[in-house]
Formats: C-alpha cells, sequence, structure tokens
C-alpha cells in the first residue's frame, strides 16, 4: 500500500483533501450508486449479477461503506481487507473490469459533480484566486478512486488466477482419472466463472459413460451373436459339406443309371427289331401252315378220289365174281369140255374175292389216311390259330416294347437332365460350402474383433461401485507400451 501511495504521489496533503471531503461524499454517493444501479438493471451483462431488489439495495449499502473508508483516507488493514472483499466477489460472480470500470466511471462522474455543486460561494470565489488549490479535493478524489480501481482489479485478477487454478487442478485431476479410463470422476465446487465448463464436461463425460457402457452391452449381445453365428456357419459348412458328398454320390448313382437305361433303351430297341423278325417269321409260319391245309385239303380230295376208285374196282371184283359164276355155271354145263373153263372161272373167282378183299382193306387204309389226314388239318389249324395268336401276342409285346423303348428314351433323357442338374447342384453347393467356410472364418474374426472391443470397454469405469477389469488394463498397458494414446483409440 505504501509503495502504491508513494507512486501515485498520493501525500498526506491530499489525503487531508481527501478527508475534507467526507461530508459531502456521504451526501452524494447515494445518487452516484443509484445511477449506476440503474444502469446496471437495464444492461442484461450487469443485471445477471441481481437476483431482486433487495439483493441490489445490500450491494448498495456495502458501496456506501466501502466509499466511507476510501474518504477516510486512512487506507489501513480495515479499507485493504474491504478491497479485497469487493474484487474477490467480482471474481467469485464473475464481473467483467469492462463493466467495474464503467460503473467506476460513472459514480465517479457523480461524485465529481455532486462536489462540484456543493461547494460554497466563499469556495467558489476562493476558486477565481486560486484555481490549483481549489482542484485539490478533485485531484484527491480521482487518485482515491483510482487507486480504489487498481487495487480491487488487482484482487479480481489475483482470485480469477486462482480460480484458474484451482479449476484446472481439478480439471487436471479429472483428466488423471480419465487417462486411466474412470469415467465415474466428475467436476464439482468449480468457481463460478468455470460453472459452464464444469456443466460441459460432466455432460460429456456422462454422455461418454453412457456411450462406453452402450458399446460394452453391444459389444456383448454381438458377441453372443456372432457366436450363435460362427457354430451354425461351422454346422452350416458340415452339413453343406455333407449335402455336397451325398450329392457327389447320387450323381453318380444317377449317372449309372443314365448308362443302365440307355442300355436297357438299346436292349429295347434290339427286342422290338427281334420282335418284328418274330412277328415275320410267325407270318411266315402262318403261310406255310395254310399251304399246308390246303395240301391236306388236296390229299383229302384225292384220298375221296381213291375211295371212288376203290368203290369201282369192288363193283368190278363183284361183277368179276358174277362173271366167274357164271362160268362155272357153263362150264358145268358144257361138262367135261368146259372143264377148263371151270378152273379158269375158279381162279377168276379168287382173283375177284381177293381183289375184292384187297379192295376192301385199301378201303380200311383210306379211310385211316382221311381220319388221319383230317385229325393233321385240325392240328394244322390250330398251328395255324395258335400263331395267330402269337402273332397277336407278338404285335402286343411289339406294341408294349415300343413303348417301353420310347419310355426308356424318355427316362434316359430325363435322368441326364437330372444328373446334370444334380452336377450343377453339386458344384454350387461345393462352392456354398467354401462360401461357408469363409463365412465361418469372417464370423470368427469378427469373434475376435468383437472381444477386443469387448476388452475395450472393459478397460472403462462407468460405475463407482465397478472397478476396471484386470483384462481392460493390462490391454490399455500394453497399448501404452506400444505408444498408442488413449485420445487416439
Amino acid at each position: 500500500m505504501r509503495s502504491r501511495l508513494e507512486f501515485l504521489e498520493f501525500d498526506q496533503d491530499q489525503r487531508d483533501a481527501l478527508r475534507g471531503t467526507r461530508y459531502d461524499v456521504r451526501v452524494v454517493i447515494g445518487k452516484a450508486l443509484d445511477r449506476f444501479y440503474s444502469r446496471a438493471a437495464l444492461t442484461p451483462h450487469t443485471a445477471q449479477f441481481f437476483n431482486s431488489p433487495a439483493h441490489m439495495a445490500k450491494a448498495k449499502a456495502a458501496q456506501e461503506k466501502h466509499w466511507d473508508l476510501i474518504v477516510q483516507a486512512e487506507f489501513d488493514s480495515n479499507y485493504h481487507e474491504s478491497t479485497r472483499r469487493v474484487g474477490a466477489t467480482h471474481a467469485r460472480i464473475g464481473l467483467e473490469p469492462r463493466w467495474y470500470v464503467g460503473s467506476y466511471a460513472l459514480v465517479v462522474e457523480e461524485l465529481v459533480a455532486g462536489l462540484a455543486r456543493r461547494r460554497s460561494f466563499w469556495q467558489r470565489l476562493k476558486a477565481l484566486w486560486n484555481p490549483a488549490g481549489a482542484q485539490e479535493s478533485t485531484i484527491a478524489l480521482v487518485k482515491a478512486a483510482l487507486l480504489d480501481m487498481e487495487l480491487s482489479l488487482s484482487v479480481y485478477f489475483e482470485e480469477a488466477q486462482a480460480s484458474r487454478r484451482a479449476a484446472v487442478a481439478q480439471l487436471d485431476e479429472a483428466l488423471a482419472a480419465l487417462s486411466e479410463c474412470d469415467l465415474t470422476h466428475q467436476l464439482s465446487g468449480m468457481p463460478r466463472s468455470f460453472a459452464t465448463l464444469e456443466d460441459s464436461y460432466n455432460e460429456a463425460l456422462s454422455k461418454i459413460r453412457t456411450m462406453i457402457a452402450s458399446v460394452a452391452e453391444g459389444a456383448r449381445r454381438i458377441d453372443g451373436g456372432v457366436n450363435e453365428i460362427a457354430q451354425a456357419s461351422e454346422d452350416l459348412a458340415r452339413r453343406t459339406e455333407g449335402n455336397a458328398a451325398t450329392l457327389e454320390q447320387a450323381s453318380a448313382s444317377i449317372a449309372q443309371m443314365d448308362d443302365r437305361l440307355r442300355s436297357s433303351a438299346d436292349a429295347s430297341r434290339s427286342t422290338v427289331s427281334r420282335a418284328d423278325q418274330a412277328i415275320a417269321t410267325v407270318s411266315s409260319g402262318r403261310d406255310i401252315a395254310d399251304e399246308a391245309v390246303h395240301a391236306m385239303n388236296r390229299v383229302a380230295a384225292s384220298a375221296k378220289g381213291i375211295d371212288a376208285v376203290i368203290e369201282g374196282l369192288d363193283k368190278i371184283s363183284f361183277q368179276t365174281r358174277v362173271l366167274a359164276m357164271n362160268a362155272a355155271v357153263e362150264a358145268g354145263r358144257a361138262g367135261e369140255a368146259g372143264r377148263g373153263f371151270a378152273v379158269v372161272a375158279d381162279l377168276v373167282s379168287a382173283l375177284a374175292k381177293r381183289a375184292e378183299e384187297e379192295a376192301g382193306r385199301a378201303r380200311d387204309q383210306l379211310t385211316a389216311t382221311q381220319t388221319d389226314i383230317g385229325t393233321a388239318v385240325e392240328m394244322v389249324q390250330r398251328v395255324d390259330n395258335a400263331l395267330s395268336g402269337i402273332s397277336s401276342d407278338v404285335a402286343e409285346v411289339h406294341q408294349l416294347l415300343g413303348k417301353m423303348a420310347d419310355d426308356n428314351n424318355a427316362q434316359a433323357m430325363a435322368i441326364h437332365e437330372i444328373s446334370g442338374g444334380v452336377g450343377a447342384m453339386d458344384q454350387s453347393t461345393q462352392q456354398n460350402a467354401a462360401m461357408v467356410e469363409q463365412t465361418s472364418a469372417a464370423a470368427r474374426n469378427l469373434t475376435d474383433e468383437v472381444g477386443t472391443l469387448a476388452e475395450l470397454t472393459q478397460a472403462f469405469k462407468v460405475d463407482a461401485g465397478h472397478p476396471q477389469t484386470a483384462n481392460g488394463s493390462a490391454r490399455l498397458a500394453r497399448q501404452n507400451a506400444d505408444g498408442h494414446s488413449l485420445a487416439h483409440h
């Protein structure tokens, strides 16, 4: 304080002059402060520091007491303590120096003008003869105001610096906790000028805490889902490989069926050809049978002619016997002369009898032959009927074999198409199996990534009741050892 007074050349005479204004200042200070507080109430930047008229009246009373200490011109510890309270209050509430200096300008203006108005006639007359002496009180008042303003601003800056140091220390502590992945250490009790920083930091910390917790929960859910996907992919891969093997076997079996059906179709076509030959052979047999029947009928007709011949011979034999009997009768009549004719007649009669007997046997043989020929004709007709049935059956068999050949050809074509489709399915299944293997590998890689993400999120402490996990701390230690910062991650 002494060094300040010396630098301002605020000597004892000026301090005495200041004390001489004490009564006038007590009278004028109220109006000066009213002007300031009226302006403060109309200015949003200053009005925010007063929550009610009573609050403003209390501040005004404190300012009046402080000005009473100023005009006492003692500048002792009481004055210094009062000045520190003013500066500390301004620093605590965040009153910027421009508003403080502006308010001081209004108050000093009113004080100087008020003191000038309160001068007596003799003081004004004296000022005409000694202008410098007349301004001593004003100069002292201005120096005292500037001294008070400088002290208040110095305290303001000291308090602001102390507040900044306290805020920086608390923020440093919070950031140190944050660097250790502790998201539960919030800022509290920050100076009023840092209230916005406190709220912003705490809000950001809360959002980060919520985000980390959500990421951790999401990582756990993703890990569970990825494990299920990986397991399902592996199961699908195994089933797909099994299906591929089965399809390969089915393709081979279908190929064998295709070959067999083609062989069966060729055999069917060969059988149809042989059936055509059989039909031709049966037709030829029927023709031969018809010729045999005609021949038998001709033989039967010839046999009937032979029977007529035998009947004629039988008649001739009968007539010959009659003639032989007549010759014998005539020879008997002729006596001895006709004995030779009697012998001839007996021979002729015996020959006729024998011829009649042979004709009877020939007729019997011819009858048997005719019977056999009839039986043969009937058998040949049966053979012809059988061949006709065989021809009809063979024709039906031929038709059926033709249908079978067509069906076999159609089945062979269908099996060939199925074989091609199964082959394509086999190739696609193998490709799908490869893709499933890739998907399974990707799922396993994703599982590792999710595990890494889970370890990173577990390193953060988001709940005061749950300490950091060992895995997260160890992982962060490894990352720090590798030169990776938390902010980079």
